[in-house]
């Protein structure tokens, strides 16, 4: 039985240790197995690294925003929240020449269930993303092979439509991508960039926030 795969990448400023050139290596992992993805891109992450934000879209992948400054947005005053997004998606643009409305993740999928802040989001033309399958690579004990097979075994066990978490920094995911893409292709699935889902209005937020003591990214 076939079914799609939306593979998603947090782009951003890493905060443990990590693989140098890690973005690099993902984004040739994707053209090598001819995936498109989506990409969430920090807007500080973009100003620092233009040349791979500009990559991203060369590649064919769908960009979205990642906020401006990576902060848990339910913390943020409502014109804070405001201005971190607009500020964001004022790098993106200007690097990119791409719109990333109308798809944002919150850091840490921070105010994912606050419906008052969803709603100024959608203000804004944005809606949150959040992910079904979260393979944990940002994780100090991460491994290839443990995060390949969470990729494949939480996405089969979901089925049809589902968003895979993962970010373009920590050590295990350009390896384990080349594991789990050919795996996961095997078992039926196809792999979709998050616009070719259709999503309906109202599916946010699809996945619950991580608890602060074990946030990764």
């Amino acid at each position: 039985m076939s079914f799609r795969v939306a593979l998603t990448f947090d782009a951003e400023h890493p905060d443990r240790p990590h693989r140098p050139g890690g973005a690099e290596a993902v984004l040739e992992t994707l053209v090598a197995h001819g995936v498109r993805a989506t990409f969430f891109l920090q807007g500080r992450w973009v100003e620092s690294e233009p040349t791979l934000a500009r990559r991203v879209v060369a590649d064919g992948h769908l960009v979205g925003s990642h906020s401006h400054y990576h902060a848990r947005m339910g913390l943020l005053s409502p014109d804070g929240f405001r201005t971190d997004v607009a500020t964001a998606e004022g790098a993106i643009r200007r690097y990119t020449s791409v719109d990333p409305r109308p798809w944002l993740r919150f850091p840490f999928g921070s105010a994912a269930t606050d419906a008052g802040r969803i709603a100024l989001l959608a203000s804004l033309g944005y809606r949150h993303v959040g992910w079904h399958v979260e393979p944990k690579e940002w994780q100090r004990r991460a491994t290839v092979q443990r995060v390949a097979d969470a990729i494949v075994k939480e996405s089969r066990a979901h089925g049809d439509g589902a968003i895979v978490l993962l970010h373009t920094w920590p050590r295990p995911v350009p390896v384990a991508l080349g594991i789990a893409i050919p795996a996961l292709a095997v078992a039926g699935a196809t792999f979709v960039r998050l616009d070719e889902l259709n999503l309906p209005p109202g599916l946010e937020p699809i996945a619950e926030p991580r608890p602060a003591a074990i946030a990764g990214a």
